[in-house]
C-alpha cells in the first residue's frame, strides 16, 4: 500500500479489539495513508515497503492491510470516558473494532480519507465512461450522422 511513494497521513498508536475469545485490546501501530490503514504489532521495527509484501511466515506477514478499496464505512463512534470507540466495516460485512484517545481523532480521520478515496474511485469511473462514450462516438459518429441524414 505504501508502493508508489504513498505518503503516511497520519501515523500513531490504535487499540484493536482482538477476534478471541476474550476480545482483549491490542495496541497497534498504525500507518494511515491514501490508500488505506496498515496496522503493526508495536515491537515490529518500521520496514520498507518492499517488506510488507513479504512471503507468507515471515516476519512482515503480521502486518495488516486494510485498504479502502475493501472498506465499507466507519461506524459507531462512541465516547466512553478518555476513549472513542469506532468500528471499520468492511465490504465482506467483517467489522474491526478500535479504540483510540479522544484526543487523537483516529476516527475523523480515516472516515475522511475513505470518503476521498471513494470520491477519487467515483471520478475515475465518471472519466472512463466519458472516454468510452467518447470513443464510441469518434467510432460510429459518421455512421450515425449518415443514418440520420438519409432518413
Amino acid at each position: 500500500m505504501l508502493e508508489g511513494g504513498c505518503t503516511p497521513v497520519k501515523e500513531g498508536v490504535l487499540e484493536k479489539r482482538s477476534d478471541g475469545l476474550l476480545q482483549l485490546w491490542k495496541k497497534k501501530r498504525c500507518i494511515l495513508t491514501p490508500e488505506g490503514l496498515l496496522l503493526i504489532p508495536p515491537k515490529q521495527p518500521p520496514q520498507e515497503p518492499a517488506a510488507a509484501a513479504a512471503p507468507p511466515g515471515a516476519e512482515a506477514a503480521k502486518i495488516k492491510e486494510l485498504p479502502f478499496s475493501t472498506m465499507k464505512t466507519v461506524d459507531c463512534v462512541e465516547r466512553k470516558g478518555k476513549y472513542v470507540y469506532f468500528t471499520v466495516v468492511m465490504a465482506e460485512g467483517k467489522e474491526i473494532d478500535f479504540r483510540c484517545p479522544q484526543e487523537q481523532g483516529w476516527n475523523a480521520e480515516i472516515t475522511l480519507q475513505l470518503v476521498q478515496y471513494k470520491n477519487r474511485q467515483a471520478i475515475l469511473a465518471v472519466k472512463s465512461t466519458r472516454q468510452k462514450q467518447q470513443h464510441l462516438v469518434q467510432q460510429h459518429g459518421p455512421r450515425l450522422r449518415s443514418a440520420s441524414n438519409s432518413a
